[in-house]
């Protein structure tokens, strides 16, 4: 299609980079010399699926019908090196330059060639581009010299101002050179270490885009301690620390995620959703209310992590508590923020009850149902409610452990009643 409308196509960025390293590549954006977003309604018109525009950046999002492999046979022309990969969408972009107003501020966006594209980039290893379109399929384009330093494993920008362009290139630049295990080019670093305080001038959402990337990542750890050590993150919020502590709830709270899974709710498999738990469960609700002002967590996650850090203070006086007493304290709290301090804590006791909570507690319900009560002629009201609960209570706390013993009970609470 690139081929027969002259339209020059590239790979460009992560999924080269990473496909050089022989890393499993997770980026996949298409590059064209032309108006993109008139190339992905033809792709689609063509082949399926649905087009999203944008057209302020002059990019599409084409989300995909079917499995992935054949739109990239369809994309390469050649179907024997097509790769399987396990995305649904793909982004098609305009190649294009930018210029920044001010320090901080999203680019204006202008229409260019592909080496106005690569210059537009943040470091060098992301600069690589892979020909896809008829007879230059497989040609390697390297302007700035990305090959090079992805050998000699530098994270390197392009130009004095990068960091003024854009300060979010702080975080990007630890997390490459944590996840590859690189280094920072001594300049670079120097560059970053100039623009810290630029830091506050970046919104709400855009600091904490980075901050989930970097949670999602499996060395988010590494990357915490290098911003820490970099004083990258107390310019986002003095809340945001980092010590021994810290790290090893985390990495212990990661680790014990492998061996407890717990599928019932989708933030439980989310890492970033539960790695923002384990790093600030011993912040006081002030605190995070504070850090929310400037961060803006969506509300599940606000809710989640504050009722973490309020579980999480009180674990010591939970101690001891029947069963029951411990659902009632756990039972309005949010899954994940049970499930997060269950992952985190080192007190091996809590920990086990908080795992009977998840696993088995709180499924417990008593074998009698309101239709019962009413054919006993107890009234509907709140006595409903207590009988029931009462019952309940009785089976988390092992007073009854048979259906019949719970007949007993329900006997002698109607009489009452």
């Amino acid at each position: 299609m690139a081929a027969i409308r002259r339209l020059p196509l590239y790979l460009v960025g992560g999924f080269v980079r990473d496909l050089l390293l022989g890393i499993p590549p997770s980026d996949f954006d298409l590059v064209v010399e032309g108006d993109a977003i008139a190339f992905a309604r033809l792709l689609a018109g063509k082949y399926g699926g649905k087009i999203t525009p944008h057209a302020h950046f002059g990019t599409a999002i084409w989300n995909l019908d079917g499995e992935l492999l054949a739109s990239l046979q369809v994309l390469s022309g050649d179907p024997k090196d097509a790769q399987p990969a396990n995305l649904r969408t793909l982004d098609i972009i305009s190649a294009r330059s930018e210029t920044y107003n001010s320090h901080g501020a999203l680019p204006t966006v202008n229409l260019g060639a592909l080496k106005d594209d690569l210059a537009r980039r943040d470091f060098t290893i992301n600069t690589l581009a892979l020909r896809l379109d008829g007879d230059h399929w497989g040609e390697l384009r390297d302007d700035l010299g990305g090959l090079d330093d992805l050998k000699r494993g530098l994270v390197r920008v392009l130009h004095p101002d990068s960091f003024q362009d854009d300060p979010t290139r702080l975080f990007r630049a630890v997390r490459y050179e944590q996840r590859y295990d690189f280094r920072i080019f001594p300049e670079t670093k120097t560059l970053a270490l100039q623009a810290k305080s630029l830091i506050p001038l970046l919104s709400a959402q855009r600091i904490r885009h980075e901050l989930d990337l970097i949670l999602e990542e499996q060395n988010a750890s590494a990357m915490l301690k290098r911003l820490s050590e970099m004083d990258v993150l107390q310019p986002v919020h003095p809340v945001l620390t980092w010590n021994d502590t810290i790290r090893q709830r985390f990495l212990i709270a990661f680790r014990r995620l492998t061996e407890y899974p717990i599928k019932p709710n989708p933030f439980f498999s989310d890492r970033s959703f539960l790695g923002w738990h384990f790093w600030l469960m011993a912040v006081t609700s002030t605190d995070l209310e504070s850090l929310n002002r400037r961060l803006h967590f969506h509300a599940k996650l606000f809710e989640s992590l504050l009722a973490a850090s309020a579980l999480s203070a009180e674990l010591p006086a939970l101690i001891g508590l029947k069963p029951s007493q411990w659902v009632r304290r756990l039972e309005d709290l949010p899954l994940t923020a049970v499930y997060a301090v269950f992952l985190a804590t080192p007190d091996e006791k809590a920990r086990q009850n908080l795992n009977k909570y998840l696993e088995t507690w709180r499924h417990v319900k008593p074998k009698t149902n309101g239709h019962d009560l009413i054919k006993r002629g107890l009234p509907a009201g709140p006595r409903f409610q207590q009988v029931l609960l009462r019952l309940r209570e009785a089976w988390l706390d092992e007073e009854v452990k048979t259906e019949n013993e719970e007949l007993i009970l329900l006997e002698k609470l109607t009489k009452l009643g």
